[in-house]
């Protein structure tokens, strides 16, 4: 799916959002200054496997806080986390480098991607993130996260990150 097919997605499934163009960007820094201000959490989303690459996870949360992935990977009993390759991105969420987001999961039809989401950054009431390109952001609120997390089948797990 790409970026028409899951705004065709978030449409028919009657999950709204507001969409808002920027120039590509790469990195969290990027995305605040390039992006127009927009109100909800700025997601950071990384995709991670483990060493052996039998377990896959999407890790999401705020743009500002670090991943420690070595304390995450032994609250995960995955040895060690490491990010996932461009290829695994792809194949599994029909993802590129820079544009990962949680909307990937709508193409992980087999479930192999694990959904963590950062404790704090949950409670919030929207969040922003690539619809599948990082020339976009869209405005979700939480409600209709929660909503699209069910259509794909992916429960999430709160983690502290």
């Amino acid at each position: 799916m790409d970026e028409a097919g899951i705004l065709d997605y978030l449409t028919r499934h009657g999950i709204a959002y507001e969409r808002v163009e920027h120039p590509p960007v790469f990195t969290c820094e990027e995305a605040e200054r390039l992006r127009p201000g927009m109100a909800g959490v700025s997601t950071k989303n990384l995709f991670l496997r483990d060493e052996k690459e039998t377990r896959f996870f999407l890790l999401m949360t705020a743009c500002e806080k670090r991943a420690d992935l070595r304390e995450l990977g032994r609250r995960l009993n995955a040895k060690k986390l490491h990010l996932g390759s461009e290829e695994r991105l792809g194949e599994l969420l029909g993802l590129t480098r820079g544009a990962v987001t949680v909307l990937g999961l709508a193409n992980d039809t087999g479930r192999r991607v694990e959904v963590l989401v950062d404790e704090e950054v949950w409670p919030a009431e929207a969040f922003l993130c690539h619809p599948m390109v990082n020339t976009a952001t869209l405005v979700q609120d939480k409600n209709g996260l929660e909503r699209f997390f069910a259509l794909t089948g992916h429960e999430i797990r709160l983690v502290e990150v």
